[in-house]
Parts: C-alpha cells; sequence; structure tokens
C-alpha cells in the first residue's frame, strides 16, 4: 500500500511506476475520491460549528426564558446532515481504501526499466556448467518410478509432486539442511500455520491482486499458502515493534500451494512447475535506513548456498515489467540444469520497502521518541525445492544412471 500523501501529491509519479510494471492504476479514481472526501469534511466541520452555535444560542435563550423552537429545529436539520455526510464518508472512505489496494508498489530507482524477463539486468554469474561424456538425461528420466506421477494424478491430480526412496530422502535431507543453514546464520526458526485468512493475504500482497491465483476453502475464507511469506510476515500484524528490536530475522518451511492459473503454454514437465512444492523462506523486518543494505546481505546469505550446493548460478535485477506487484526491488537467482540445458529458478530475494507493513500496520518506536514509522519487509527464498531437486540429479548424474551429490548432503543413507 502506498502513502496517502504520495498518491494525492505525485500522481504522475504512480502512473509511471504503473506503466512501467505493466498495471493498472486507478489514479484517477482515488484523485477523485479524495476531493469529494476533503469537501465533505469542509461541509461537516462546518455543520459541526453551527451546531455548536445552535447549542450555546439554546442555552442562552433557556436561561433568559426565551423560546429555542427554531433553533432546536434547526440543530436538528443539522445533525442529520452529518449523520448522512458521515455515511456518505464511510462509503468513500470503504472504496478508497479497495482502491488503494490496487497500486502497484513504486520500483526502486536503480532497478531497469523494461516490459519482460527479457529486460531483466544481468548481476554476475558463478560456478561452471558440468561437462559429460554423454548425453545428459533430465531429472524425469533419472528417477524413472521414484518420481511417481501416476499415484500423484490419481491422489490430486496433474502436476503434483510424490516421490520415492531415495528422491523423498533427498528432499527430507534438503530441507533439515536449509533449516539448519538459516538458524546457524542467526535466523529465528518459526513453524507456521500453512493456511492463512484474507487480512493475511492482503498484507503480504496476495490479495486482491493474485486471488484467482490462490486455492481458497470457501466455507472459511482461507487460503492455502502461496509461499513461507505469507505467514512469516504476518507475525507482526498490527504490532509496533521497538526500534531496539530491529531488525527481526525469520526463517521457516512451508509447502507452498498455487494454482498456476496463468501458466497455460509453459514448461510443466517433472519438477518444473507444480502445484505444491516446498520451500524454506527468509523474511526480514528492517529499520527503513537498513533495508537496502539487508537485502544485499540476503543475496549473499543464498549465493553461499547455492556454491555449498555446487550448483552453477546467476543472478538478475528483475526489470520492471518482471518485477512482482508489491516489491520495490528484486534480485532472481537461476541455476544451470544440465539435463534439460535451461536455467532454472530458484529464489526471489526482494526489498518491499513499507509497501506491505502499511498493509499490516507493522510499525517501530524510534529510539529517540516521536510518531511510530513503518518497517521495512524483505523476503527472499532459501530455497525452492523442486527445481533444486532437478538441477542437483541432472548436474550430479552419472552414465550408468546414479547419482553423486555434493558432500554437503551426500551423508544421508542412501543417497
Amino acid at each position: 500500500m502506498l502513502d496517502r500523501g504520495l498518491l494525492r501529491n505525485e500522481p504522475d509519479k504512480i502512473r509511471e511506476a504503473s506503466l512501467n510494471k505493466g498495471e493498472p492504476c486507478p489514479i484517477d479514481r482515488w484523485l477523485s475520491l479524495d476531493e469529494e472526501r476533503r469537501n465533505l469534511l469542509g461541509m461537516t466541520e462546518s455543520l459541526r460549528r453551527r451546531r455548536n452555535e445552535l447549542s450555546q444560542e439554546v442555552s442562552s435563550l433557556k436561561k433568559k426564558g426565551a423560546p429555542a423552537d427554531c433553533q432546536i429545529a434547526e440543530s436538528k436539520k443539522v445533525g442529520d446532515s452529518i449523520g448522512q455526510i458521515d455515511k456518505d464518508l464511510s462509503a468513500i472512505e470503504n472504496e478508497m481504501a479497495e482502491v488503494e489496494l490496487r497500486f502497484t508498489n513504486i520500483p526502486d530507482l536503480d532497478v531497469p526499466v523494461g516490459k519482460d524477463e527479457s529486460d531483466n539486468e544481468p548481476v554476475r554469474n558463478s560456478g561452471v556448467k558440468p561437462l559429460f561424456d554423454f548425453k545428459p538425461r533430465p531429472h524425469w528420466e533419472i528417477l524413472g518410478n521414484l518420481f511417481d506421477q501416476e499415484a500423484s494424478g490419481d491422489i490430486a491430480g496433474a502436476n503434483f509432486i510424490l516421490l520415492r526412496g531415495w528422491a523423498a530422502r533427498l528432499q527430507r535431507k534438503l530441507i533439515n539442511w536449509m533449516m539448519d543453514f538459516h538458524s546457524e546464520a542467526g535466523m529465528e526458526e518459526i513453524w507456521t500455520p500453512f493456511l492463512a485468512n484474507r487480512e493475511s493475504m492482503t498484507t503480504s500482497g496476495q490479495i486482491p491482486k493474485l486471488e484467482y491465483d490462490m486455492y481458497h476453502i470457501e466455507k472459511d475464507d482461507l487460503f492455502l499458502i502461496p509461499t513461507g511469506e505469507v505467514p512469516l510476515t504476518n507475525i507482526y500484524r498490527n504490532t509496533i515493534l521497538n526500534q531496539s528490536n530491529l531488525p527481526v530475522k525469520l526463517f521457516g518451511y512451508t509447502p507452498c500451494f498455487r494454482r498456476e492459473a496463468g501458466s497455460y503454454g509453459k514448461d510443466t514437465r517433472g519438477l518444473n512447475r507444480v502445484h505444491q512444492f516446498e520451500k524454506v523462506e527468509m523474511v526480514r523486518f528492517e529499520h527503513p535506513d537498513r533495508s537496502e543494505k539487508a537485502l544485499e546481505e540476503m543475496v549473499v546469505h543464498v549465493e553461499k548456498m547455492l556454491s555449498l550446493l555446487e550448483l552453477p548460478y546467476r543472478i538478475s535485477i528483475l526489470a520492471t515489467g518482471d518485477l512482482g506487484f508489491a516489491a520495490a526491488k528484486c534480485y532472481d537467482f537461476e541455476v544451470w540444469s544440465a539435463g534439460q540445458e535451461k536455467w532454472l529458478e530458484v529464489s526471489s530475494v526482494s526489498n518491499f520497502r513499507d509497501f506491505q507493513s502499511r498493509r499490516g500496520k507493522i510499525r517501530y518506536k524510534p529510539d529517540g521518541g516521536g510518531k511510530p514509522q513503518f518497517v521495512h519487509t524483505l523476503n527472499g527464498s532459501g530455497l525452492a525445492l523442486p527445481r533444486i531437486i532437478a538441477a542437483l540429479i541432472e548436474n550430479n548424474q552419472t552414465e550408468d544412471g546414479t547419482v553423486r551429490f555434493p558432500s554437503v548432503i551426500a551423508s544421508e543413507p542412501g543417497i
């Protein structure tokens, strides 16, 4: 959510951000509502003054024993007018709040302007693509029956995962390793609900923009979480932290559920694009002066993970047209997948500035006193599992179909 002062005083900045992100921009409707609201506030202020004057007149006349019927009648009419204006103001406020949820976040100044992922700006590459003296196979061929699509299809439908044997153990091993890695880096481990209410989904920015892509339980108006970002960010909804508590660094494991409504025509083979996947998510609450530095720290943290997994990776800054609705800046991480000969996205690390905290009223009390201020929120995948598993299997395959994993995960029996 954007500050009302920004909407009111810099509408062209809002229009430019929306255009660059390819998002709708209801700024003209908001400005019209804002003007109507201010006019009504002026009217009600005048009417309240008049009602006070009439109250004083009635009191004075009664003290003199004079009739005050006219003043009392006028005061009633004024009160009725104030009541109607209050109803109109409430309706306008509700509509303004609804419109405000549809404004995209403003990209940082160093975010490249572009229409789509082809305009993303490369930052750096690391690692060497593996070389084979045979034709490497995609992970679904190597896994064979261990990637049981028939069983998962019978249980839930297409594009769900069921892993068997060492493939299932690999998933468990990776989750444990990721959790330990974040904990050793000083983050607090959190175990969250895997369902979230509408207010939580609104705070993190999934609603209303992405509601159609969510799995919704209508009876309870609950959503299966699309990312651990949702519950982790909402831990401090409607909370005022002390500045001394910042930064707050959290992480947690969650399954993630996405309908992938807009994925028609995209590659859905194997583990590339599924409706449920596992992920370990990081969320930080930062002082506004530190959020940019915190973003770079999170990028380095993810790089260490990929280096330990011995996965060749590349990092890009997302262009405005590829940047998420709620993000001000985002780094994307992709790893090389040898069997498919393509780069697979495995992590995004984003700074939301105060966009989410305004929605969720997440603030801090400055050390020097004064009015509570909004924190800055950041999050990042550390890491998303299906594609990590795909790349590990494809990059470490042998000609006889076995897989030799990096030492950081090879200690698991059977792997």
